[in-house]
C-alpha cells in the first residue's frame, strides 16, 4: 500500500540521508563496529548537514520543524544501510526533547548551538546498577549546597547509550527524600558537564548488538553542579520523563518497523542468489510462505506506525497508544529478523552478513524504553484491569 504519511519534503529529505549513510557511514560501518563506537567526526557532519537541528529553533541555530517524521526517516534509511548512527538517535530523541520543553531561554542558548553542530554531544543519564524500569527507585542522590549556588552529585548510572563520548549529560537524582506515599516525588533533571571534577566515565559496555553505539557506565563523586544547570522545577522529574516515553516509544516503534522492512530486503536479495540443490532458495515453497508471512506482519506494523506518526504529531498519542506501537512493533521486529536470519542457514549467523547484524541490534528493543512486559501493564490498565 501506498504510505501517505510523508510529503515531498520528507522524501527529499530521504534521499540526502540515504545518499549521506551511503558515503559517510556504509564504507566505514565495519571499522566503527570493531571500534564499538563511532569517530567524532561523524557527530560534526551529521551538524553540517543539519540532521541534529532539524527540531531547534532558528535562534539556536536550527531549523524549527516540529515534526518527528524527519527522526522516524533517518531510522528507516539506517535500518535500510544496516548501519547506526552511534549515539546520534539518543543525542536527538532522549536529551532533545528534555533541554526544548524544560530548558530556559539561558540554557538553551548556552547549550544549543552546540548540540546542532554536533561539537556538543549529550546523553540521558536514567539507569542505574539497581534500578531499571523501576524508575522511581532511583538512588543517586544532589545535594543543594548551603549558600544554594550548587548541587552536589553523587551515585552511578549505566546503560547510557552515548555516556562514552558525551560532553554533556541530562542526569535524573533525587533531590529530596521520597515520601513513602508517593516514590516518585523528588526526583529532578541536572545538565552535568562531563569536564567537571568527580564526573568518571568508567567501562564501554560490550554488547551484543548495536556495537558501532557506544554505551557506558558513568560516576559521580561530589559533582559540583550548577544550580543554573537545573532543568525544570525541582522535584519534577518523574513527570518530565514520563512526558517523553511516548515519543521515545514511539521511536522504537519506527526504528524496528525499519529493522524488519530491511531484514525482508537484505533477505529477499540473499534467497535469490543462493543456490542448494541445484536452484534458488528462493525457489522453495518455505521461502515464498516465510517471506510472505514477513511482509504482511509489517504491512500491517506500517499502518500502525503511520497512524501513531500522525496522531503524535497532533498531540493525540497516549501513553497506551504509544505501549501498543512499541509492544507490536518490536516483537513483530523480532520475529520477523528470527525467520529471515533462518532462511540465510549458517550463513545468517556471520556477522559479515546484515541480517545478523539486524538480529542483534534489534533485540535490545524490547528492551530499552520499558521492557514488553511494562507495555503489557500498561496497555491492560488502560482496558481496564
Amino acid at each position: 500500500m501506498r504510505r501517505t504519511v510523508y510529503t515531498e519534503d520528507h522524501e527529499a529529505f530521504r534521499r540526502t540521508i540515504r545518499d549521506f549513510l551511503a558515503k559517510e557511514v556504509v564504507p566505514h560501518f565495519d571499522d566503527w563496529t570493531r571500534a564499538g563506537l563511532v569517530p567524532r567526526e561523524l557527530y560534526r557532519k551529521l551538524g553540517d548537514l543539519g540532521y541534529f537541528g532539524i527540531e531547534v529553533p532558528e535562534e539556536f541555530g536550527g531549523a524549527g520543524i516540529t515534526s518527528f517524521k524527519y527522526q522516524a526517516i533517518v531510522m528507516e534509511e539506517s535500518a535500510r544501510a544496516g548501519v547506526v548512527l552511534g549515539a546520534a538517535g539518543a543525542h536527538t530523541a532522549l536529551a532533545l526533547p528534555y533541554l526544548l520543553k524544560f530548558g530556559n531561554d539561558e540554557q538553551k542558548q548556552r547549550w544549543l548551538p552546540g548540540f546542532v553542530s554536533g561539537d556538543t554531544m549529550t546523553a540521558l543519564a536514567m539507569t542505574e546498577p539497581g534500578t531499571g524500569s523501576d524508575l522511581a527507585g532511583i538512588r543517586a542522590t544532589a545535594r543543594l549546597s548551603e549558600d544554594g549556588t550548587h548541587y552536589v552529585l553523587n551515585g552511578a548510572k549505566t546503560f547510557i547509550t552515548g555516556g562514552y563520548q558525551a560532553d554533556l549529560v541530562v542526569v535524573v537524582a533525587r533531590t529530596s527524600p521520597a515520601p513513602e506515599e508517593n516514590r516518585r516525588l523528588g526526583l529532578s533533571l541536572l545538565c552535568v558537564d562531563a569536564k567537571s571534577e568527580g564526573y568518571t566515565v568508567g567501562r564501554k559496555l560490550e554488547k551484543i548488538g548495536l556495537r558501532a553505539q557506544d554505551t557506558a557506565e558513568l560516576s559521580f563523586t561530589d559533582v559540583r553542579v550548577p544550580v543554573e544547570n537545573l532543568l525544570g522545577e525541582e522535584g519534577m522529574a518523574f513527570r518530565y520523563l514520563t512526558h517523553n516515553l511516548v515519543q521515545e516509544r514511539l521511536g522504537a516503534g519506527a526504528m524496528s518497523h525499519g529493522t524488519a522492512k530491511a531484514a525482508i530486503r537484505f533477505t529477499t536479495e540473499y534467497v535469490k542468489e543462493r543456490l542448494v540443490f541445484g536452484k534458488p532458495v528462493a525457489a522453495f515453497q518455505n521461502t515464498k510462505f516465510v517471506l510472505a508471512e514477513c511482509a504482511a506482519e509489517v504491512e500491517a506494523l506500517e499502518c500502525l506506525l503511520d497512524k501513531a506518526l500522525e496522531a503524535f504529531e497532533a498531540g493525540e498519542l497516549t501513553s497506551a497508544d504509544a505501549a501498543k506501537l512499541k509492544l507490536f512493533a518490536t516483537e513483530t521486529a523480532g520475529r520477523v529478523t528470527d525467520k529471515c536470519l533462518q532462511l540465510h542457514g549458517g550463513y545468517g549467523y556471520m556477522m559479515e552478513y546484515p541480517i545478523a547484524r539486524l538480529y542483534a541490534d534489534t533485540r535490545v528493543s524490547r528492551i530499552y524504553g520499558g521492557s514488553s512486559e511494562i507495555m503489557k501493564t500498561i496497555i491492560a490498565k488502560d482496558l481496564g484491569l
